[in-house]
């Protein structure tokens, strides 16, 4: 393979829009004041506009490992130094392990403080643990620390494309932008 299918180019771009939006609700609504009824009832939506992004990302990066494991990733180019590979494998192990820890951490944690996951308003999550107020905050002081974990980890990952593609001048970027020629890639 020499790039990524389209399939495992669109999850990437998808989950990290998505990662992003996820991110800036949950700054946003744990700084918000709540001054009126107005405020209140936004920040209602904000929280679950944020669960149903986080619970869409665990989707998608369950569905994203499904398809590498049966797709594969293209090879390394040849030349690179041992030591980036393996510092881009760890940063792609972190990135995998925080797509899916991040998301069932909020999910527990709204559950350990008795408030419902309900996806897209159709489909309520089961509570995954009894309610815990102890447990709620230690969960959720572990979501917001694995938050900025996230943003550091996509911050190297960005920069370590960027290197590629402007210092390298290689192709490891362009395999994951969603440009492709015909016959570069498998479905």
């Amino acid at each position: 393979m020499q790039r990524y299918s389209p399939t495992q180019i669109a999850l990437h771009w998808l989950i990290a829009v998505l990662i992003v939006a996820a991110l800036i609700m949950g700054w946003y609504f744990n700084s918000m004041q709540i001054t009126s009824p107005a405020s209140f009832k936004l920040k209602a939506s904000m929280i679950a506009w944020h669960k149903w992004v986080g619970i869409s990302v665990l989707a998608l990066a369950v569905l994203r490992l499904i398809w590498r494991a049966r797709r594969g990733a293209p090879a390394p180019l040849p030349g690179q130094p041992a030591w980036q590979l393996k510092a881009a494998g760890l940063i792609h192990l972190l990135l995998y392990a925080l797509m899916l820890a991040m998301p069932l951490v909020g999910w527990l944690m709204s559950s350990a403080k008795g408030y419902p996951v309900v996806w897209f308003n159709l489909v309520q999550l089961p509570d995954l643990v009894d309610k815990n107020e102890a447990l709620g905050h230690v969960l959720g002081w572990s979501h917001a620390l694995m938050a900025y974990a996230i943003v550091a980890i996509v911050g190297l990952h960005a920069l370590a494309a960027l290197k590629h593609h402007f210092i390298d001048r290689d192709a490891t970027l362009a395999w994951m932008l969603p440009s492709c020629r015909k016959g570069d890639t498998q479905a």
